[in-house]
């Protein structure tokens, strides 16, 4: 169990580190571009793995078509989105407003299933985690409407884009999940290299080394390594592999961007950080103590 929890803490730092590696990338890689790469990269790494573990890869067109509807989901949209708000918003708001996703699960299927009744914990949780996204963005976006109003929307957006994808995803059992990453990896990345090349004409680019390697720490640890341990701990832990990244990476991420690129947080915001890690927890409880603490 000691070694799953330490793979867990590195999980979770892996993720929390992506939305300051992100900013570092967008300062000269833009970001369609970043995103391409990064999803070329982490897709040859993940194939490499599936190489060395003889897996195989799905050779079924149907089953092609629903990775590209996933990639879509997980990758090519919330990817970009991400990469194009940390052009003006700060990694550690990114951070925080990105990690709202299983509210947003847990609300698309709780409206999708129709279920009249929700736990108290988790209707908490829906408060305390859609209460700490209005602190973040409510409030800077009074100090200047439209400045920062739509980057930090498009990080929500972004967080539904994952929570579609976790819903989604259900679907691909059967097959080996590192296959299922690999295969999401490479969709998202026919769709995105044609969108690179013809609008950022990468080829013309002036980048810095500092951003060319937050790119491949991007794609290999962030990413590709990423998947790999996640995939470890849903075997291990089971839903707490699964569940309790969710809100150690935000503090830790949080951390990384006030520690390496200067940042800094308003009171409001770490109030809504309070706010969101605490409802995110309340979320994802694993369900034996969830039941617990709602007798």
């Amino acid at each position: 169990m000691a070694p799953d929890l330490v793979l867990l803490l590195i999980l979770s730092t892996l993720w929390g580190a992506s939305y300051t590696l992100i900013k570092i990338g967008v300062e000269t890689i833009p970001p369609i571009t970043l995103i391409a790469a990064r999803t070329v990269i982490a897709a040859a790494v993940l194939l490499l793995w599936i190489k060395v573990q003889r897996l195989s890869m799905p050779s079924d067109a149907r089953v092609w078509r629903r990775l590209l509807v996933q990639a879509l989901l997980n990758s090519v949209f919330p990817f970009t989105l991400i990469a194009w708000a940390e052009r003006s918003v700060d990694a550690s708001l990114a951070t925080i407003l990105n990690s709202t996703s299983p509210v947003f699960a847990f609300l698309a299927t709780w409206f999708i299933t129709g279920r009249a009744h929700i736990a108290p914990l988790k209707l908490l949780g829906v408060i305390l985690g859609l209460a700490g996204i209005c602190l973040v963005v409510g409030v800077n976006a009074l100090e200047g409407l439209g400045r920062q109003l739509v980057p930090q929307l498009a990080l929500v957006t972004a967080a539904v884009c994952y929570a579609a994808a976790a819903i989604y995803g259900r679907s691909f059992d059967g097959i080996p999940p590192a296959a299922t990453a690999a295969g999401s990896l490479i969709a998202g990345a026919t769709l995105l290299v044609p969108f690179s090349l013809v609008v950022d004409r990468p080829w013309t680019l002036h980048v810095s080394w500092q951003s060319v390697m937050a790119l491949f720490a991007l794609a290999v640890f962030s990413t590709a390594a990423a998947f790999v341990l996640y995939f470890r701990l849903v075997q291990t832990l089971g839903s707490v592999g699964v569940t309790a990244q969710a809100y150690l990476r935000v503090p830790i991420g949080v951390g990384i961007s006030i520690a390496f690129l200067g940042e800094s947080l308003s009171k409001s915001a770490w109030l809504g950080l309070a706010c969101v890690v605490a409802g995110v927890a309340a979320m994802t409880i694993p369900k034996a103590r969830a039941s617990t603490l709602n007798a």
